[in-house]
Formats: structure tokens, C-alpha cells, sequence
């Protein structure tokens, strides 16, 4: 896969927009049984489900492991999104080029 999204000025989803709308509504699962499923807090899962927390390798592995979607997949999702968001911020990062 490529940064195509980026590239055209579209901002990456988040994975946990994917994983919300297309493996737990998909499924007709809530939170909750989803996360007891998965084997972490409730909690944990809405955070990432609701976009306020990043995908860890781990959690992806656990969604692949129950839900058949690639944790390859799900991760690159998550490094576009983090890449697109620190782009936007790159006016607040005050570092110069390196010059030897």
C-alpha cells in the first residue's frame, strides 16, 4: 500500500473508525462483548474505537487473532494517520537542518 490518501490532501482514517464500522458493526457486536472477546478493558477498546488512542501492535494482534483482519493492515493504517496528523504539525516542530 501506498500514502495515496496523504498525497491528494485526504486525511488517513483512523483504525479505530475501521475497526468500529466495519469489524464491530459488521459483526453486531458492542464494545463491551467485542473487548470481552479481545481479552482487554472496555475501556480500552472504546478509546481506540472513538479515535482517542492509537493502535498498539498488540491490540492489532489481538483484532487479527479474533476477527481475521490483518495486524499488518491495521498497523499501517495507524502509521499513515500518524503521519498525516504530524505533517500538520510540522510548523510547531523548531528544528533546523543539519548542516556539517
Amino acid at each position: 500500500m501506498h500514502d495515496a490518501p496523504a498525497k491528494i490532501g485526504m486525511k488517513p482514517s483512523h483504525p479505530g473508525e475501521f475497526i468500529r464500522e466495519e469489524v464491530l458493526n459488521e459483526l453486531g457486536l458492542s464494545v463491551a462483548r467485542a473487548a470481552d472477546v479481545l481479552g482487554v478493558r472496555r475501556a480500552t477498546l472504546s478509546d481506540l474505537v472513538n479515535e482517542k488512542a492509537a493502535l498498539s501492535p498488540e491490540m492489532a494482534m489481538r483484532i487479527e487473532k479474533a476477527f481475521g483482519v490483518s495486524m499488518d493492515t491495521l498497523l499501517r493504517m495507524q502509521a499513515w494517520h500518524d503521519s498525516y496528523t504530524m505533517r500538520q504539525r510540522a510548523g510547531e516542530i523548531d528544528v533546523k537542518r543539519f548542516s556539517p
